[in-house]
């Protein structure tokens, strides 16, 4: 059990969700505001995409990014900011008859400097590394994350000072990210988010959360969510597996049956549920000095 947590908000992600919930932000002040009620709410990290304003679709845009970055630091809210890159490694094939050529919808496959211009750009305090590939819940959709791709992302990452946040959906994943630290490609404290119950990663049974928690690198912080349901159940998993809790609207759109939750209620739970179980909800400075963070803002970020 750990008894000193800290929250994540993931606060849109990418999915085909906005239809179903109208609390789910989009245009880059929604996405900022969102992130700021939720660090009011007890959230230590956001965890940012962005999306096309027009279309609602998710976005590599660094302008976007820069925009709500932006709006978050101008805010008197502090909350750590961590940027995703798991965008540019989408692989759609074309049928299971001719999967070449590739959809071009859905497709976007870019190089590791590409995938990281944001951060780059931005220099957020932490980011993301989805560590391997997987048959990402269904049709032809592969998430796509080669040994070479990470080698290279995480040697930038390295170089920038950016904590990385290893993603991993499934055992296998921890097999690499141990190779990565083997070869000197990540910093300690190691921070791994345990991505548990997605099509067709690990499933979210606390039996198969423990193994993947009894085979994390020595020394590592871990944090454990769940999608749909099962969020708000994982909150209570995580403290218990000895991590910390990720909830939000990336992963889960729902407050209780038919009832649309925002980022700010689903964080709120999480620290009802925390603190009934005995757990200190940990602020961003001290969550800073746990994860050994460089808080930082690009300059003429704020102009």
């Amino acid at each position: 059990m750990n008894f000193d947590a800290f929250i994540t908000c993931a606060v849109t992600g990418v999915g085909a969700s906005t239809d179903k919930n109208p609390h789910v932000p989009v245009k880059p002040e929604q996405i900022a505001a969102s992130a700021i009620a939720a660090a009011q709410a007890g959230a230590a990290i956001a965890h940012l995409h962005v999306r096309d304003p027009a279309t609602g679709q998710g976005s590599r845009d660094v302008d976007l990014y820069a925009e709500v970055v932006r709006r978050i630091r101008a805010s008197d809210t502090d909350i750590i900011i961590n940027l995703t890159a798991g965008m540019g490694g989408d692989l759609v094939l074309g049928g299971v008859e001719s999967p070449l050529p590739l959809n071009a919808r859905g497709t976007d496959m870019v190089g590791a400097e590409e995938r990281l211009a944001h951060v780059s750009a931005l220099l957020p305090e932490i980011c993301t590394l989805d560590c391997g590939s997987m048959n990402f819940a269904e049709g032809d959709y592969v998430m796509t994350n080669t040994p070479g791709m990470l080698r290279a992302m995480a040697k930038r990452v390295q170089a920038l000072g950016v904590r990385p946040e290893i993603e991993v959906f499934d055992t296998g994943h921890l097999v690499l990210c141990k190779q990565l630290i083997r070869e000197g490609l990540i910093d300690d404290p190691v921070m791994i988010q345990l991505c548990m119950g997605i099509p067709y990663g690990a499933p979210d049974d606390p039996q198969t959360l423990m193994a993947m928690v009894n085979n994390l690198p020595p020394g590592a912080v871990h944090s454990a969510f769940s999608i749909g349901r099962m969020q708000l159940p994982f909150v209570a998993m995580a403290l218990l597996s000895g991590g910390n809790i990720r909830v939000g609207l990336e992963d889960n759109i729902w407050l209780s049956r038919g009832v649309p939750a925002t980022n700010a209620q689903l964080v709120e739970r999480a620290v009802t549920t925390a603190t009934s179980m005995g757990a200190r909800i940990l602020g961003p400075e001290e969550v800073r000095a746990k994860l050994k963070l460089e808080r930082r803002i690009s300059e003429g970020l704020l102009a």
